[in-house]
C-alpha cells in the first residue's frame, strides 16, 4: 500500500486520460481514422500538459496562468472519467438488455451521452462554482445556552480558497451578501487563500468591510500553512477580524454568556512555525465550564477532541462537501462528516460548510457553495429547530 501511494501521482493521470480514452474511441466503435487519431492525440496532450501544468503552477514557480490550465484540465478529466465508466458499464449494458442497435451503434450511443453528459455538467459546474453562494439558513438548539443569547445569529464562511482565478468582485459580493443577514457573530474557519497574504491580498480585502454587531473571528486552515500561515494571521488582524489562535472570546447578552474559542488548524503543528498548534486546552483556559462552548476548528476530525472537551457546537469546514461528485466518498476516508448537522457524543453538535469557495478544479457538482446562518436557541424557545442525526 505504501508504494501503491508513492507512485499514485504517476498512476493517477495515467488512469485518468487513458481510461475515457481506450471507453469512447477504441471499445467497438470503429471510429474513422483520423477521428480516433485526433482524439488519442488530445488525451495524450491531456496526460503530458496536465501534470506539467500543475507542477508549474503549483510548484516554487507558482504560475497563476499554468495553475488555471492544470486545474481545469484536472476537473475536466476527472468527469470525463467518472462518467464514461458509469455510462460505458450501465448505459451500454441497458443498451444490450433492451436490444438496441448493434455493438457498434451502442458503443457510439454511449460515447456521445458521455461527452454529452461530461459537458452539461461541467458548464453548471463551473457556474455553480463562480457563483455567490446561496444562503443556508438552520435554527440549532444548545441545550446550555441561556435565554439571553436565544436568536443569536451566526454566519459562518469558509474555504474562500483565493487563488489563481483573480476573484476580487466574487469576494466583495459575498461579503455584501453576509452583511445582508445582520450577523451578531461572523466566522470564518480558514483555508482563506492559495498563496501568500501578499500575493492574494487584492482578493481578500473585502474581508474588511463585513459587519457584525459582537465580533468577526477567525482560525487558520491547512492552506494557510502552506502559504506563510503567520501572513494570513496579520492581514485578518489587520482587516479587522480576531483570529482566534488556542484563545476565546465571551459574548454576553441578557445576563447570559456564551464561549466562542478557536483553535490553530491539526496540520498547524507539523508546519514548524514556532506557537502554531492545535490546542483545544488552551482556547479554553480561563472559560467558566458552566458556559456553553462554540468553537472554531477548521477540519471536521477535530470534533472527537471537541466532544472530550465539553464543546457544545463546533463549525467546520475543509470538505468542500466533496466538491465533485463522487469524490466525496474518497473524503468520507478522512473526515467523520461531510456536510451538515452532525452529533458527537452526548453533548457536542458539529456544523460541516461545504464551504463558500472552490479549490483548484473550477467546478462544483453535486456540492453546492454555502454561506451559512446559524441561529442559536436556547432550550425554551419555541421554535422549529434543526436537530442532529445520532451517531
Amino acid at each position: 500500500m505504501q508504494r501503491l501511494m508513492r507512485y499514485l501521482p504517476l498512476i493517477a493521470p495515467v488512469l485518468l486520460w487513458a481510461v475515457p480514452c481506450w471507453l469512447l474511441l477504441y471499445a467497438g466503435q470503429h471510429w474513422p481514422f483520423p477521428v480516433t487519431l485526433t482524439g488519442t492525440a488530445l488525451c495524450a496532450a491531456g496526460l503530458v500538459g496536465m501534470p506539467v501544468a500543475m507542477v508549474r503552477g503549483h510548484g516554487k514557480r507558482q504560475r497563476d496562468r499554468a495553475a488555471i490550465v492544470g486545474d481545469t484540465l484536472l476537473g475536466a478529466v476527472w468527469v470525463l472519467f467518472t462518467w464514461s465508466v458509469l455510462l460505458g458499464v450501465l448505459l451500454r449494458l441497458a443498451l444490450t438488455v433492451t436490444g438496441v442497435g448493434d455493438g457498434q451503434d451502442r458503443a457510439r450511443t454511449v460515447t456521445w451521452a458521455t461527452l454529452g453528459a461530461a459537458a452539461v455538467l461541467l458548464c453548471w459546474g463551473c457556474a455553480e462554482a463562480r457563483r455567490v453562494p446561496r444562503v443556508r439558513r438552520l435554527d440549532v438548539r444548545l441545550p446550555r445556552l441561556g435565554a439571553g443569547l436565544d436568536g443569536t445569529r451566526v454566519v459562518l464562511i469558509t474555504d474562500t480558497h483565493y487563488g489563481p482565478l483573480d476573484r476580487a468582485r466574487w469576494s466583495a459580493r459575498v461579503c455584501e451578501t453576509v452583511n445582508s443577514l445582520e450577523a451578531d457573530l461572523v466566522c470564518h474557519t480558514g483555508d482563506i487563500a492559495d498563496g501568500t497574504a501578499e500575493r492574494r491580498r487584492a482578493q481578500a480585502a473585502p474581508l474588511g468591510t463585513v459587519r457584525a454587531s459582537r465580533a468577526r473571528v477567525y482560525v487558520t486552515g491547512n492552506h494557510e500553512y502552506y502559504s506563510e500561515a503567520q501572513g494570513w494571521v496579520d492581514l485578518m488582524d489587520e482587516l479587522g477580524w480576531e483570529p482566534l489562535r488556542n484563545r476565546h472570546l465571551l459574548m454576553e447578552r441578557g445576563g447570559d454568556t456564551l464561549v466562542v474559542a478557536g483553535v490553530d488548524d491539526v496540520t498547524a503543528e507539523s508546519s514548524g512555525l514556532a506557537g502554531h498548534r492545535a490546542h483545544l486546552a488552551g482556547a479554553l483556559d480561563g472559560a467558566d465550564p458552566g458556559h456553553p462552548v462554540l468553537l472554531l476548528a477548521h477540519q471536521p476530525k477535530f470534533v472527537d477532541r471537541a466532544a472530550a472537551g465539553g464543546v457544545d457546537l463546533q463549525l467546520s469546514g475543509h470538505t468542500h462537501g466533496g466538491q465533485i461528485w463522487p469524490f466525496h466518498h474518497l473524503v468520507r476516508l478522512d473526515q467523520p462528516a461531510l456536510a451538515g448537522l452532525t452529533r458527537h457524543g452526548d453533548r457536542t453538535l458539529l456544523y460541516t460548510s461545504r464551504g463558500t469557495g472552490f479549490w483548484g478544479p473550477p467546478f462544483r457538482i453535486f456540492a453546492p457553495s454555502e454561506i451559512t446562518l446559524l441561529v442559536l436557541r436556547s432550550p425554551g424557545a419555541a421554535v422549529p429547530t434543526a436537530e442532529a442525526p445520532a451517531g
